[in-house]
């Protein structure tokens, strides 16, 4: 067995939150190799570019928070790390420079509001994704935010589910627009409808195998399987124990589930689901995914009458504790108290009647965190990069934010564009599924070494999945933005894969216009009606 797994048959890694008491009395330099790796699976990641401080992890099913969850956030943040907090591409967050003497404390005010830290890293069930307008979208036809909720609890702290393979990404939506990336994913749940004994029933088809990182990029397989909601829970935990029992556990780099469904395929994994569950289940249904693509960024009408959610965008994901406190109160000023996380580095005010629109969006805060950032910064996405992460090739997050704003200069009049940014090849800014990807390597310029990117595009997820194609290698990061300035013209998704019999639309989400504010309530909620 490799090293992992022979830590893990060695002890449950669950079990290692015994001993963070311990770690705190003696010093971070006490911890062996092996616990450092254990310490994982309660989200604490010590990072070589930081020697002594930890990274947390910070588990948020769905994206679905409220303002007192994120108010301790940035509070844990500023007084126990530097400040600063991460949204990751799981909407989860990151808090980081954190000392193990401060972790029980931490863990306490985590515990206070609800908030875990449980199996965000290893061999576990990961963070399960949704949409994060889940039960809001007007085009919506089942809100699947109840089932995320009850996979999670069923999963969570559950040692049958704490030594898998390798790690287990799970996305559940029932989100009409491609949001979620659910072909990247080992385990996609997407809404579908199907006809059972002459009535119409909404629920979701089941793709399996999907991965980014080492590898590259594997479209999911459509495991041709309809779930009726109160199946949800049942069939994917039978899933998951299917791949815990057979899937591989030699080489690390192979031992995800994409490597099971191409080494038994799709009918033979079929039929030892329907064994493990003790029954046959349904075929597919009809997918109701549209060609959409959305990052819920904007100011929309929900399905509930005379209300309304803002989608802001937070450059790369990074934010000030200050200024997410700042977030969290007009949560409460102008909706319900919630705010929602999303994948694509932003988040979510939902709840927000007609008549407090207007005034929410000329507070300072939403014009500076857009609900209309131009069309490049709009899907701009980053991974850590090197300030954190000692995989990471390049710094990205700054980088990503210094091109964009060139080509917001060069490119003013863009088409929406998605530009993800991964430091490395393990992919967590999902390079390989956005309009152009870029991937941070060094590169040798004469006798200096440099920062460069390789550049993808042509990625994509959806009804129509496709690879994504490197054209270009080696490109120096201090001449991105002029190459890209002649790329980016020829990034759309009908240049680069054309849809057989139908085109590929990528909404523009119309963004409401910033306006004195006695005229913006009703011009605002006019456009929301034609947007919708």
């Amino acid at each position: 067995m490799n090293k992992i797994e022979l830590l893990k048959a060695e002890r449950d890694g669950l079990k290692i939150k015994d001993d963070i008491h311990r770690f705190a009395k003696e010093g971070w330099e006490s911890i062996s190799e092996e616990d450092i790796h254990r310490l994982k699976w309660y989200g604490l990641f010590l990072r070589n570019p930081t020697p002594g401080f930890f990274m947390l992890r910070v588990r948020i099913p769905n994206g679905f928070s409220s303002s007192h969850q994120v108010r301790v956030l940035a509070c844990i943040a500023e007084i126990y790390g530097n400040g600063v907090i991460d949204i990751t591409t799981r909407q989860q967050v990151q808090l980081r420079h954190l000392k193990i003497e401060n972790i029980p404390q931490v863990f306490d005010l985590l515990d206070e509001v609800g908030l875990t830290t449980s199996q965000t890293g290893m061999d576990n069930v990961r963070n399960i994704m949704g949409c994060p307008v889940a039960g809001l979208n007007p085009k919506e036809r089942v809100d699947a935010y109840s089932l995320v909720k009850d996979l999670n609890e069923h999963i969570l702290d559950n040692p049958e589910f704490s030594n898998l393979p390798r790690k287990f990404n799970i996305t559940l939506s029932g989100c009409p627009d491609d949001c979620v990336h659910a072909e990247t994913q080992d385990l996609a749940l997407v809404p579908a409808i199907e006809e059972k004994n002459g009535n119409t029933v909404y629920g979701f088809n089941v793709l399996v195998g999907g991965k980014l990182g080492s590898g590259g990029y594997r479209i999911a397989t459509p495991l041709d399987i309809f779930l009726c909601p109160e199946e949800v829970v049942e069939v994917c935990s039978a899933l998951i124990l299917l791949y815990r029992d057979h899937g591989s556990r030699d080489v690390r780099s192979k031992n995800r589930l994409a490597f099971l469904i191409e080494d038994w395929g799709e009918e033979k994994f079929r039929s030892a689901l329907e064994e493990r569950v003790g029954r046959s289940l349904t075929p597919a249904g009809v997918d109701l995914r549209g060609n959409e693509k959305s990052e819920h960024i904007g100011a929309y009408r929900q399905k509930q009458a005379l209300m309304n959610y803002v989608g802001l965008k937070i450059p790369v994901g990074r934010i000030q504790a200050d200024k997410l406190k700042g977030l969290a109160r007009l949560s409460e000023k102008y909706g319900n108290e919630e705010i929602r996380f999303s994948h694509s580095n932003s988040l979510v005010i939902p709840n927000v009647p007609d008549k407090k629109l207007g005034d929410m969006l000329e507070e300072a805060l939403v014009k500076e965190f857009s609900y209309h950032p131009s069309s490049v910064l709009r899907g701009l996405v980053s991974c850590v990069g090197s300030d954190y992460c000692n995989l990471a090739a390049i710094e990205t997050k700054s980088m990503a934010l210094k091109v964009a704003a060139q080509l917001e200069g060069k490119l003013p009049d863009t088409a929406p564009i998605n530009m993800h940014w991964s430091g490395c090849p393990a992919g967590c800014g999902n390079h390989l599924v956005a309009d152009i990807g870029l991937l941070g390597k060094k590169m040798r310029r004469g006798n200096e070494v440099i920062e460069a990117v390789d550049i993808y595009m042509g990625g994509r997820t959806g009804i129509d999945p496709k690879l994504s194609v490197k054209v270009m290698e080696d490109v120096p990061c201090d001449q991105l933005a002029e190459v890209l300035e002649f790329v980016v013209p020829y990034h759309t998704r009908e240049k680069m894969h054309p849809i057989k019999g139908k085109k590929y639309s990528r909404r523009r989400e119309s963004p409401l216009p910033v306006q004195p504010k006695k005229q913006t309530e009703n011009n605002a909620l006019e456009e929301i009606k034609i947007s919708h």
